[in-house]
């Protein structure tokens, strides 16, 4: 089958009359007992950095589920650690060492080379692609707000107080940091497009914590710039907004092809105020740890709040939970698959 005629490159173009297709954030990942079985050997950075781990990470949930479309195997801080900010992955989360607390301190970091910087991840992308040619595969990167977030608090934090703060007493040291973001992310998803990402999608996952010009400006519009850059003739440009709900006026300006819905944010409004774009998602994935009935209703209900399906691409709200029940996973899948045949 030619990628361009899948489900999910379809519903990416509004133009899917087949059956719905679905995905999930972090599909490869601790819910798995494959997956687990990896990581019994591996360290979560020597998987990242190994391209022969990656793809079969990345296979795992094609194999398990039937997904219709596969997404990269790494993590948003990858591409920091040729930039000049090293980072490690202990238990609670990402820490950044020696974080970004004033303007001089963005002195330390540089452009970064992706084909020879981060060949390991291109290399899993050659790889996945020859282990799943049929199936569309996502590459994506963090958002310069979002990766801000990491440089300048170090660690993750449910307000980023530290970042938000910088933003408005260095907003010129801001800025700079953020043309470096922006090239750098820029160049590493045409890369990643280069060694055969059919799809990619930008991770805002803390710009929902911004007033709404502060979004506008500090991620809407570095945003804007990279999907302009890209070189994406043929390949979907995706924008996950974790608590898209406030922005949905800036985000409809966006150019891209596709928008992630977190389930915070209703999915028929999402739609109608995204006229001419993709909507992804929406189920909460907390609903996955009830009873099949409850799994199957929720996700009906999210299907039949859409009048055209055309365009939908289902997905959950967020990432999916560790402990999250594998059949549960499957009644998603088979839910949304057999909807409309």
């Amino acid at each position: 089958m030619n990628v361009s005629d899948s489900s999910f490159i379809k519903a990416c173009y509004r133009r899917n009359d087949g059956r719905i297709p679905v995905w999930i954030m972090r599909q490869a990942g601790r819910y798995l007992p494959e997956y687990r079985a990896v990581r019994e050997k591996a360290s979560f950075l020597e998987l990242c950095q190994s391209p022969d781990l990656i793809a079969q990470v990345v296979r795992q949930p094609i194999e398990r589920f039937g997904f219709d479309a596969a997404i990269l195997f790494s993590d948003i801080l990858t591409m920091l650690a040729p930039m000049g900010m090293q980072f490690e992955f202990p238990e609670g989360g990402p820490r950044v060492q020696d974080p970004i607390r004033r303007p001089e301190d963005i002195d330390r970091l540089h452009d970064m080379d992706p084909v020879s910087d981060l060949n390991f991840v291109l290399d899993g992308i050659r790889q996945i692609k020859k282990e799943l040619p049929d199936t569309p595969l996502i590459g994506f990167a963090g958002s310069p707000f979002t990766l801000a977030c990491y440089m300048i608090e170090g660690m993750g934090s449910k307000s980023f107080d530290l970042a938000r703060r910088f933003l408005h007493q260095y907003p010129k040291a801001t800025e700079r940091l953020f043309e470096l973001l922006v090239d750098n992310i820029t160049r590493y998803l045409n890369a990643q497009i280069t060694a055969g990402a059919e799809a990619v999608q930008l991770f805002d996952s803390w710009g929902g914590m911004l007033s709404r010009e502060a979004y506008r400006r500090w991620s809407a519009e570095p945003i804007q710039q990279i999907f302009s850059r890209l070189d994406f003739d043929g390949v979907p440009r995706i924008l996950f907004v974790n608590n898209v709900a406030p922005y949905l006026d800036i985000v409809r300006d966006i150019d891209c092809e596709v928008v992630g819905v977190d389930f915070r944010t209703d999915l028929t409004a999402a739609a109608t105020a995204l006229p001419g774009k993709a909507v992804q998602g929406n189920l909460d994935p907390s609903v996955l740890f009830g009873e099949r009935e409850q799994v199957v209703t929720q996700t009906i209900r999210i299907l039949d709040s859409l009048d055209n399906h055309d365009n939908l691409i289902f997905n959950l709200g967020h990432g999916i939970q560790p402990e999250t029940p594998i059949a549960s996973v499957e009644a998603v899948v088979e839910t949304v698959h057999n909807y409309r045949g």
